[in-house]
This record gives C-alpha cells, sequence and structure tokens, in this order.
C-alpha cells in the first residue's frame, strides 16, 4: 500500500471517531460572538433546477414558491444573528444553485451591505442561470466573486454528469464565461478531476482552455468527492469511483497551472491576481453559516443547520436560527483542524500558532510535524510549515477524505431529520 492510501485510511478513520457523535438535537444557540470581531458569513441556498449525481450538498430541486418563503426565511434568520452582536465583512453564497432567484438574492446581499461592512461577496451559479443584465446588477450590488461550476468542458463527461442538457454544451459555457469579461473582480471556474471516464488528453484539454482560450482569472480544480448516496449515483451514471489515478491527474494540473503563471492559493485552487478563493476556512478561521445545510466553526465547536426546509422554517418563524447540532473540539482536535485547515493554503505560521494555543502547538502535535517532516511532506523555512510539492498532492488527498467525512455527516443529518427521503428527491 502507498504512503498516499495509509495517509488516507488515516484520515477517513479519524474523520469518522470525530463525526460518529455528531447527532442533531433539536435547536442550538449559537454561541455570543466576540464584540470586537468580524465575522464570514457563509449562506446556503439549497435549491437547484437540476441535480447533479456527484453532488453531495445539500440541495433541493426548484419551485419557485417554497424558494420565495426560504428566502424570507433566511433574512430573518440573518436578522436574528445581528441582533445578538453579529457583524459580517466578507459573504459567500454557496449552494444548491444561489442565483435561481436574482432578484431575492440581491435584496438580501443589498440588505447585508446596508447593515454591515461588508467588503468582499461572493457567489455561485451555473453557466446559463442568468442574463448579462443579471450579472451587472449583482456586480453593481457588490458581487465581487462569481464562481461559475462548470466541472468539464468534455461533451461526453457533461452527459454523464447529466449538465450537457440543462447547461449546454463546452463551448456554450465558454462562450457564457467570456460574455462575464470585465464584469466581476473576479470570475472563478469550478472544475472535476479524476472522473470515473476522463483520460488525460480530457483532461488535457481542459486544462487547454482554461489557460488558453479563456485566460480564466481562477480556477478551482476538486478531485472527485463522492460519498454515501452521491457515490452511489456516480457509479451508475459515470462509472466506478477510484484513486489510482488521482496523483498523475494532479500533477499534470499542477504543472500546467505553473507554467501559464498561476499562483497556487491552495492545494487545488489556481489564480491569476488575488481576491476570495472557496477554501475560506484556510483565511477564516471562525464563520457563521446560515440557511438549512449550512455549517458554522466557532469557540472551537463546529454547527450544522437542519436539512430539512420545514424544519429550518419553524426554528426561524420561533425566533431563533436553524442550527441543530453542536460538535465541541478538544484542544488536539482544534490543533489538528488547524494545522490542515493552514497547510492547505500552503503554509502555516509557527509564531502564530503557538500565539494561538498557548505556546503548546509544537509541543502537542510533534509526532505529525514530524511525520510530515519524514515523508517530505512540509519543511520548515523562516518561521513557517511550508508544504512541498509532494506535500500538496498529500493535502488533496486529505482535504478529499475531510470532505468526504463533511458529506457522510450530510448524508446521516438528512436521514434522521427527513427519514425515507434521498437527497435527489427530497423536496421539502
Amino acid at each position: 500500500m502507498s504512503v498516499d492510501a495509509v495517509i488516507a485510511n488515516v484520515a477517513r478513520r479519524l474523520n469518522r471517531q470525530f463525526l460518529a457523535s455528531t447527532t442533531p438535537s433539536g435547536p442550538v444557540a449559537l454561541p455570543p460572538p466576540d464584540p470586537d470581531a468580524t465575522y464570514l458569513l457563509y449562506l446556503h441556498i439549497p435549491f437547484c433546477r437540476s441535480l447533479c449525481p456527484f453532488c453531495s450538498f445539500h440541495r433541493v430541486r426548484f419551485s419557485a414558491g417554497p424558494a420565495h418563503a426560504y428566502f424570507d426565511c433566511l433574512d430573518r434568520e440573518i436578522e436574528t444573528v445581528a441582533a445578538q452582536g453579529y457583524r459580517f465583512d466578507e459573504v459567500y453564497v454557496g449552494g444548491g444553485t444561489p442565483t435561481v432567484l436574482p432578484d431575492r438574492l440581491l435584496d438580501t446581499i443589498t440588505r447585508l451591505r446596508q447593515a454591515h461592512p461588508v467588503r468582499d461577496v461572493s457567489v455561485e451559479t451555473n453557466p446559463n442561470e442568468l442574463t448579462r443584465a443579471d450579472h451587472e446588477r449583482l456586480a453593481a450590488a457588490g458581487v465581487s466573486r462569481l464562481s461559475i461550476g462548470v466541472q468539464s468542458f468534455d461533451d461526453s463527461l457533461l452527459r454523464e454528469m447529466h449538465r450537457y442538457e440543462p447547461y449546454g454544451s463546452g463551448d456554450d459555457v465558454c462562450r457564457h464565461i467570456e460574455e462575464l469579461r470585465g464584469v466581476y473582480d473576479t470570475v472563478n471556474v469550478d472544475m472535476i478531476f479524476n472522473l470515473p471516464h476522463q483520460d488525460e488528453a480530457a483532461l488535457a484539454a481542459d486544462l487547454d482552455i482554461l489557460t488558453r482560450r479563456l485566460a480564466a482569472d481562477q480556477v478551482s480544480f476538486y478531485p472527485l468527492m463522492a460519498a454515501g448516496d452521491a457515490r452511489v449515483a456516480v457509479e451508475q451514471t459515470m462509472g466506478r469511483v477510484g484513486h489510482k489515478r488521482e496523483r498523475r491527474y494532479y500533477e499534470q494540473i499542477a504543472g500546467r497551472f505553473a507554467d501559464a503563471g498561476y499562483t497556487r492559493n491552495s492545494a487545488w485552487c489556481f489564480s491569476r491576481g488575488t481576491g476570495m478563493v472557496d477554501e475560506y476556512i484556510v483565511q477564516r478561521e471562525e464563520y457563521v453559516g446560515l440557511g438549512s445545510g449550512a455549517f458554522s466553526f466557532l469557540r472551537g465547536a463546529m454547527y450544522a443547520s437542519t436539512f430539512s426546509n420545514r424544519q429550518y422554517a419553524k426554528h426561524v418563524a420561533a425566533g431563533g436560527t436553524g442550527t441543530v447540532l453542536e460538535r465541541h473540539m478538544g484542544n488536539r482536535e482544534q490543533m489538528r483542524y488547524y494545522l490542515l485547515m493552514q497547510l492547505f493554503g500552503g503554509d502555516l505560521d509557527i509564531a502564530a500558532a503557538e500565539q494561538r494555543f498557548g505556546g503548546r502547538f509544537e509541543k502537542h502535535l510533534w509526532p505529525e510535524i514530524s511525520a510530515l517532516r519524514l515523508i517530505g511532506a512540509v519543511q520548515a523555512e523562516d518561521g513557517r510549515l511550508r508544504l512541498t510539492e509532494r506535500g500538496f498532492y498529500l493535502w488533496v488527498v486529505l482535504m478529499r477524505e475531510f470532505f468526504t467525512g463533511i458529506n457522510r455527516l450530510r448524508q446521516n443529518l438528512r436521514q434522521q431529520q427527513a427519514p425515507g427521503l434521498r437527497a435527489a428527491h427530497a423536496g421539502e
């Protein structure tokens, strides 16, 4: 067994231990905010017009009535946490497809920017979801980064992912992205590698389009991460999931972006300039997640909102939030989480880590740090731990397992809160 596979197995086991005791316990209050701090706010919009088989996020089929009612609840939930003292300086809107009701999304963003010192707003969408006028209105309302779900430009792969019919061919998708030049500060293109029927030629063609035809501002190139029901759906529609080619494909991606002059913002995000990235968990240790299916990380604890839209509406109508789960981390768990997230961004400031954990960081994590040095994944340089080239792929493996574990938790929460409903058909 390779070192990568061994580490993946260890990460999988640690994830299961951490998530094993996470069961919803009814309405949970978020902790009081630090009065001197501002936070990143994540908003989850679970509605999609088309449901992709590989997606493990909380999503339901779009219907205008329930979606309007959901935005009403979301606006009220934002007001509830603001009344508790939370202030936000960055906003990330994910889904689902957050742009299914552009006017409602615009209204929510405008309210937030009027009430909070919001600097940057990032919004996810699909290639043909909005008109040019919609995009211009979003940018005028303060959206500085748009993240477009593409996954691949290969038409055969798009058909397997059920994305060809709703969003068009790879060439259609390219034209949609080209039309957005100059509208936003950053346009991010979300891609997936290691798809079951993806070969090196298909991946090379995607990389050509990204770096040459589009000269994309930013690309987030995720490994295929499918767990539970999503894994079953992928294997039924796209083929068997495996990781034997993953390292080779990742090295192909990283090498191509390096040659094209991109900076690696995280193990799988590549940018031409500066700005927000998908992995806000690297830059912000604490964040608030609102909306059904959202997660928060505050005061060393993870919080999860209900995955039932009906239950979410009930909790918010009662004057609370949708939060139903609270999982506190021990000191060592917090240190491991900090190590994982900081090195996901490429390096870790040792002095900052020691200050954050009262001078105990290296003392408590010396086995993990020593092992990483021994296998050549990190090196100490100028008071920082930095990932080596080998280490970057190792972090792809670790983060793949981390998010796969979170995806399993999502499925467990869906099943506990909406028994008998599959994610692909949960239309509540």
